[in-house]
């Protein structure tokens, strides 16, 4: 079959189809075959000299062979059972029009050998937005699709996890979409002015030209997200406002979207000020990484103080994000795994009065 609405023989039509797919492969034990008779599915979902498939089977665990349309697999049993799936649920979506690259392929094994009651479909149908480029910005993951479906379904939410799991690019997304249906009248995005390393005084301007390019980060996700000249027009007009914590004070936030970015930078008594500005018909969503603080030593985190104080109470959501949920370069994954293990083993050492200085 040639047709994207039918792409491949062997693509499932129903859940059903897949479980018996993965039960002949456990029946099988050391082998499996996905055929995939639609050409163009066929290049995609294999990718350049197959470098798609290198990436999926590194991640399950299996030996992909290509022979003509067919797929062979060959592992143990599990693993087998596994790549079968993996195989004819990316053929499904890669048939239903979206374009996945070999990183998205082996986030997408990754996610079933750790949810294996997900369908692929599903995480892929779940569109927050698409974006000035056309591009559909969907959930990479079964955390990021809990934090989106938070969003729609609680007025504040917080995102707390590493760098690069989408939490505030994601934030974004609902935000512009949200605006876009007029569920709110603007958008606010605002972060602490607080950089490792950084001395604002130093600074040439005002406070808000001090702190605009740390501001930065949100501008490159708005303009990922609207055409550029549609950004600039709202931002002038106020419909959109990027600014420093310290503006919010004293104000009331109505029919809005306002999102907090790292926000492991506030203090108790900032983050008390900005989650009490939050008026009627608004949501806000607070954004951080609570073990990357650039606070003084001894301040504690307003992050991690109103994440374990109000994650309880009714309307409120804490959404955690680990390094699996990383959805940049994958050498970032490993970076955040190297790190955490490396501090991980600092703390057991502190416990023990072990440190040595080359930990």
């Amino acid at each position: 079959m040639g047709s994207t609405s039918e792409p491949a023989a062997r693509a499932p039509e129903s859940d059903q189809e897949v479980d018996e797919g993965v039960d002949a492969a456990i029946g099988d034990g050391a082998s499996a075959r996905v055929e995939v008779t639609d050409a163009e599915i066929l290049r995609r979902l294999s990718g350049p000299g197959g470098a798609n498939l290198r990436a999926v089977e590194e991640v399950i665990g299996v030996n992909f062979g290509l022979r003509g349309d067919t797929i062979h697999i060959q592992g143990d049993g599990p693993s087998v059972a596994l790549g079968e799936r993996v195989l004819l649920e990316l053929v499904d979506v890669l048939g239903r029009g979206k374009k996945l690259s070999g990183v998205e392929m082996a986030r997408a094994a990754t996610t079933l050998v750790n949810h294996p009651d997900v369908r692929l479909r599903e995480l892929f149908d779940d569109v927050v937005l698409v974006s000035s480029q056309k591009k559909a910005i969907t959930p990479k993951s079964i955390a990021q699709q809990i934090y989106i479906q938070s969003i729609r379904d609680h007025d504040i939410v917080f995102g707390i996890g590493p760098a690069g799991t989408g939490k505030t690019y994601l934030a974004m997304a609902m935000a512009v979409h949200a605006l876009q249906t007029k569920l709110v009248k603007r958008i606010i995005l605002t972060r602490p002015a607080v950089e490792a390393g950084e001395k604002l005084g130093f600074l040439p301007g005002d406070l808000a030209e001090k702190v605009n390019p740390y501001l930065r980060p949100l501008y490159d996700a708005l303009h990922d997200m609207m055409d550029m000249d549609r950004a600039e027009a709202l931002l002038a007009q106020g419909t959109i406002e990027v600014a420093p914590l310290a503006f919010m004070r004293g104000r009331t936030l109505n029919d809005s979207f306002v999102i907090l970015d790292e926000a492991q930078n506030t203090t108790s008594d900032q983050m008390k000020m900005f989650l009490t500005r939050l008026g009627f018909s608004s949501k806000a969503v607070i954004t951080g990484d609570a073990t990357q603080t650039d606070l003084p030593e001894g301040r504690r985190s307003g992050l991690a103080d109103a994440s374990h104080l109000l994650g309880k109470i009714e309307g409120i959501r804490v959404c955690y994000f680990t390094d699996t949920d990383v959805v940049r370069h994958p050498l970032v994954q490993r970076i955040v795994r190297a790190y955490d293990s490396r501090d991980a083993r600092r703390e057991a050492e502190r416990g023990n009065g072990t440190e040595g200085e080359n930990s």
